[in-house]
């Protein structure tokens, strides 16, 4: 038995960022994370076949974030703009002379029009009948899976439309030595102020009454403290009882696990891929395109995986794939060497080269299946209609005992990213440091 103040369940950015926030309001924390490692949803590849430091989860800083920038600047750790060409290849061409979204205007002057929210797909139908906008619906609803992972049918309009009135596409960074490097800070300033991290720690069952909290992991450890804070991802959350890494509370929580169940929550599978060579920069697929593709940093298309990307500014012979929404989610189950065959498929249809040449090419790959693994099930969230009222409980916490903390329980435009992470577990460490201490 192990006694703390408070208990963390969850290494991620909004678990550390709450963790050492707390520590160093002089608390006695004790992190429960159920991986090996900390970081979550964030993980730094430093050492592996691929050439460099390559990142199986979170990649980019989606423009100038607050909390993200701060702990980058604390931690004397650099970034630099990432920003990049957009080609497209669709009906057998490549283009970057935009068009990626047509009508984007009327679009937006449309959503900012609406007053009672509906969802994206009921918006575009209500709004563009017919096969007039037929372009346009099919670019909204490839960019909702892609980006926001979603479903088109479940995502709410006017979340969309906060986010998409607040896009910068000029402002986007990679950071030096990825986001590792910020988990490592935290995790190193969260010890120095006397924090315990607990690795392999799978909490099955949570038993509390007001003012006292007790974990049980799965191997019959227990840990004591007054409060808990879970910081696990939103697919975690809503896993049934009998599933790997799913927690239950002792007694239920029957208004949080609804609010819970009323949240949306995306799917991903990221594939990284290293070749021998830069073969997008080479003299066929100049032919093929029209012009140089040495500053192509995104690709989209209609292939089975429709979106990659390179790294530009820096020239590596890594593509990353990218499938987000609902066919990630009916691919979940897939076997890594199908969602391979896939990937190449999709390749070869795009650069006119065979599987086998693209094969031959290959050096080493990994592939990243969000959604199927225990401890995340799934990308990010994304606000349904309703998700007000539900993200309103879980931020009101169970007789100041049972505190929540995670990128979807974040209200501003950048949802979905590590900044409404570290943004939420700053938010509520210091609702309990200033409320209860």
């Amino acid at each position: 038995m192990s006694d703390a103040d408070i208990l963390v369940i969850g290494a991620g950015a909004a678990g550390l960022m709450a963790a050492r926030t707390l520590a160093k309001a002089g608390k006695k924390i004790a992190v429960l994370e159920a991986r090996e490692r900390c970081g979550g949803r964030i993980h730094t590849l430093k050492r592996s076949k691929l050439l460099e430091a390559v990142e199986l989860g979170a990649e980019f800083v989606h423009g100038d974030l607050p909390f993200t920038l701060n702990l980058l600047n604390e931690a004397g750790v650099g970034y630099y703009a990432g920003t990049a060409e957009m080609w497209q290849y669709k009906n057998g061409r490549f283009d970057n002379e935009g068009g990626f979204m047509p009508d984007w205007v009327l679009l937006m002057d449309r959503l900012g029009k609406l007053q009672q929210d509906i969802s994206i797909e009921d918006f575009l139908q209500q709004e563009f009948p017919g096969d007039k906008y037929h372009n346009l619906k099919n670019s909204v609803r490839r960019f909702v899976h892609g980006y926001d992972t979603a479903e088109t049918a479940k995502v709410s309009a006017l979340a969309l439309q906060k986010e998409w009135q607040c896009e910068d596409d000029d402002l986007q960074y990679r950071i030096k030595g990825g986001y590792g490097a910020i988990i490592n800070h935290l995790e190193k300033e969260f010890k120095k102020e006397g924090g315990f991290i607990h690795l392999n720690s799978v909490v099955k069952d949570i038993h509390w009454q007001p003012g006292k909290v007790k974990a049980i992991t799965e191997e019959g450890k227990v840990y004591e403290a007054e409060k808990i804070l879970i910081a696990l991802p939103l697919g975690v959350l809503k896993a049934m009882e009998q599933e790997k890494g799913a927690v239950t509370f002792h007694p239920k929580t029957p208004e949080h696990a609804d609010a819970i169940n009323l949240m949306g929550f995306g799917a991903i599978i990221k594939i990284l891929l290293e070749f021998d060579e830069l073969f997008w920069e080479d003299k066929i697929t100049e032919a093929l395109a029209g012009k140089s593709l040495k500053n192509m940093g995104f690709l989209i298309s209609g292939e089975e995986i429709p979106t990659w990307w390179t790294q530009v500014p820096t020239r590596s012979p890594i593509l990353t794939g990218w499938l987000g929404g609902p066919e990630a989610m009916r691919k979940k189950d897939l076997p890594g060497e199908e969602i391979l065959s896939q990937s190449l498929r999709s390749l070869s249809n795009i650069f006119k080269r065979s599987q086998e040449e693209l094969m031959d090419k290959l050096k080493s790959y990994y592939i990243t299946n969000w959604t199927s693994e225990p401890f995340t099930r799934g990308s990010y969230a994304f606000d349904i209609v309703g998700a007000q009222a539900s993200r309103k409980i879980l931020n009101t916490p169970l007789n100041d005992t049972i505190f929540f903390a995670g990128e979807y329980l974040y209200d501003g435009y950048a949802m979905g990213t590590v900044e409404a992470a570290f943004a939420s577990g700053e938010e509520v460490a210091k609702r309990i440091i200033n409320f209860n201490f």
